[in-house]
């Protein structure tokens, strides 16, 4: 038995154990309850359940009797990854010091920064429409109170002073220079 496509064998295992992780974790941790009377354990299960066999499902059939070169995976680009995390971390970090309208613009287009074909424009355009969806959802629809505009200086914690900036340096010196480079 060969793999036949590395992108399905690959992806279904990934399915499989966080599936299982998950599965596991809520029985576990949580009460399961009936169908009927589900307690906070059961659509946990449920989900991780379905994602393990949908895991298995895909990994099954990415096998064959011959080895092929279809869905080959290419060397994994980890600076994609750290941008993509580092840009999360940033704007949760920013969300209480910064507000919300600064954190989503700056989650938007930094994390935009991963995508091989980065667009300043759309990455902008995208962030002006979250920022009004998570307005309108957040603030207005569900009344969850987030700061939305940046606080003092004097009011950020020390984490926050360190870390925002070089966050901010980071980020941008990357912005630069992918700009550049479609100059």
């Amino acid at each position: 038995m060969f793999i036949k496509n590395q992108q399905n064998f690959w992806s279904g295992l990934m399915f499989m154990i966080i599936g299982a992780f998950f599965a596991i974790l809520s029985a576990t941790n949580y009460q399961l309850g009936t169908a009927a009377r589900m307690g906070p354990g059961y659509f946990p299960f449920v989900l991780g359940l379905l994602l393990f066999v949908l895991g298995t499902i895909i990994t099954i059939f990415s096998l064959g009797k011959k080895q092929s070169s279809e869905g080959d995976i290419e060397k994994f680009d980890w600076d994609l990854v750290f941008i993509f995390l580092g840009s999360i971390f940033l704007s949760a970090l920013m969300l209480d010091n910064l507000g919300l309208y600064v954190s989503i613009v700056a989650l938007v287009i930094f994390s935009g920064l991963a995508s091989h074909e980065f667009s300043f424009k759309v990455a902008l355009g995208t962030a002006i429409a979250l920022v009004g969806f998570c307005y309108l959802a957040f603030i207005k629809g569900l009344g969850l109170v987030f700061p939305l505009y940046p606080a003092e200086l004097a009011d950020w914690s020390l984490t926050a002073k360190i870390f925002i900036p070089i966050g901010m340096l980071i980020a941008l010196s990357i912005l630069s220079r992918k700009l550049i480079q479609k100059v």
